[in-house]
């Protein structure tokens, strides 16, 4: 330990760690709520992605045979239009997506209220590319702020993700010390 760290006290130093834990539930519950979403955007991706091929005329050979750019392009715009109101609505209205409920997160204000339309759609902004979803969660880890929970927009909006319930990668709480002996 250097000589700033011993001076530092356990309450601040905490706070510029990465709890790494509560990241992986975030993602987990990400992944989670990704799926549904995705099979959603593959399927309306699949729909209309042959009216913006080469082979327009021949339907089910450019149904199979998607060039890489549309997929680049087009599937992450998709899934963003389909991601923003799916994340904005469950926040606001139950306060946590399914795959944050499942995990026990749930999004709050910085002062425990619930998420407000507003604030929801700052804290999810960047869902709709995943290129700029990405850089939010890196500037959030990754750059000192009050609360080391928050992604960038959530700075932005003042909201926070805290953890309602242990998740399944918590560890159990040790049993007590036994009796000392008599």
């Amino acid at each position: 330990m250097g000589r700033d760290e011993k001076e530092m006290s356990p309450e601040s130093r905490s706070s510029t760690q990465v709890d790494f834990n509560h990241w992986l539930m975030r993602f987990l519950a990400l992944i989670i709520d990704s799926i549904p979403l995705s099979i959603i955007a593959i399927v309306i991706t699949l729909a209309i992605a042959p009216f913006f091929s080469h082979t327009y005329g021949a339907y089910w050979y450019s149904v199979t045979y998607v060039e890489w750019y549309v997929w680049w392009l087009l599937f992450p715009l998709i899934y963003g239009i389909f991601a923003l109101p799916y994340f904005i609505i469950m926040e606001v209205m139950m306060g946590a997506t399914l795959g944050k409920k499942i995990l026990g997160l749930q999004v709050q204000m910085t002062n425990g209220s619930r998420v407000t339309f507003d604030k929801s759609f700052i804290r999810n902004i960047s869902k709709l590319f995943s290129v700029f979803l990405i850089l939010d969660w890196l500037i959030g880890v990754f750059t000192p702020g009050h609360d080391p929970h928050q992604k960038y927009t959530d700075r932005i909006a003042g909201t926070t993700v805290v953890s309602v319930k242990p998740g399944f990668a918590s560890g159990a709480v040790p049993p007590p010390p036994p009796p000392p002996p008599s």
